[in-house]
């Protein structure tokens, strides 16, 4: 299965869809996490109130935990609350409205999850604007959701992870950053043209790129951190953002519960995964596929002190 495995990665089109997944997942029910390996624990995600996101949220309950739903509408995030509870009778499903783009509502956020205990947090909220557009705090609001919004609310409930036997943080990227430069110069997209898919693989190069660092950071709290990529979901926000990708891709796009199950399974295996790395369907994938999107230890470094001093000064006062 290496080979094979391997092959569908760098082909992309197999590897990414629902074709690759089916192929993979024939060999994984001895690798599949043991039932009830998350009771007893809190997992907050992010982006909870369709598609990958509810779907992460309804694989944690299935598997014991509590999930915290975190989501911009509070009545879409209760509806997916009521569907699990629903589909899994005396879950505990708990809602907390919030917009991690915005530095304000991150800070109170985190304040009324200070009432949790937080074992995992999930970084699945996406956005994907057609125009630039800016946060509340004046960030390219892709950077602002995927990059400044997820550090800071994990900074702000480390101490409630450090907490915890087993903290894991997983970031929802995107096989789009593998396109895209890290914008070393201009993480806020300011200069030439603005592309809203662009902007999205940007953020999620930038996201994926500080993943090692942010390991070596949360590390000494005990916290596992990883990244990874769904492949082609099926999900309302590409129904939306990218209609004629999702008309070309129609039958090869998988389902949220395909793409939210590399997530489960790293907030849910024994042994703890290595931290620090980079995932698509439970293994660990390269940063870099193509030359002209390589970056070194160097640019890694300017781009993640760029971060801490955005989050420090804007989400953390």
């Amino acid at each position: 299965m290496g080979v094979l495995d391997a092959l569908l990665d760098r082909s992309v089109i197999p590897g990414y869809s629902s074709l690759g997944f089916r192929l993979r997942a024939a060999g994984w029910s001895v690798d599949d996490p043991a039932p009830g390996s998350l009771t007893g624990r809190t997992v907050v995600v992010t982006g909870a109130t369709s598609g990958i996101g509810a779907a992460i949220a309804e694989g944690a309950v299935a598997l014991g935990a509590h999930a915290i739903l975190v989501g911009r509408r509070r009545a879409r995030a209760d509806a997916v609350a009521a569907g699990i509870v629903e589909r899994f009778p005396g879950a505990r499903v708990s809602v907390e409205p919030g917009d991690v783009s915005a530095a304000e509502q991150v800070r109170d956020l985190a304040a009324r999850l200070a009432e949790y205990p937080v074992d995992a947090l999930v970084h699945n909220a996406g956005v994907l604007p057609p125009e630039r557009t800016a946060s509340a705090d004046g960030h390219e609001l892709s950077l602002a959701t995927h990059v400044l919004g997820p550090i800071a609310l994990t900074e702000l409930l480390l101490p409630q992870l450090a907490q915890s036997a087993d903290a894991r943080v997983v970031f929802m990227s995107s096989g789009g950053m593998y396109t895209a430069e890290l914008p070393v110069d201009d993480v806020d997209y300011r200069r030439g043209e603005y592309r809203g898919a662009r902007a999205y693989a940007r953020s999620k190069r930038v996201q994926t790129a500080l993943v090692p660092f942010l390991a070596d950071r949360w590390g000494p709290a005990g916290v596992m951190v990883a990244g990874m990529h769904p492949g082609w979901v099926d999900t309302p926000g590409v129904d939306d953002a990218l209609p004629r990708f999702a008309r070309f891709a129609g039958p090869l796009l998988r389902s949220p519960v395909q793409g939210a199950d590399t997530a489960v399974w790293l907030l849910a295996i024994d042994p703890v995964p290595p931290t620090g790395g980079f995932w698509h369907d439970r293994r660990q994938r390269p940063e870099h596929y193509l030359d002209g999107t390589r970056f070194d230890e160097t640019a890694r470094r300017r781009v993640a002190e760029q971060m801490r001093t955005m989050v420090e000064e804007e989400y953390l006062r």
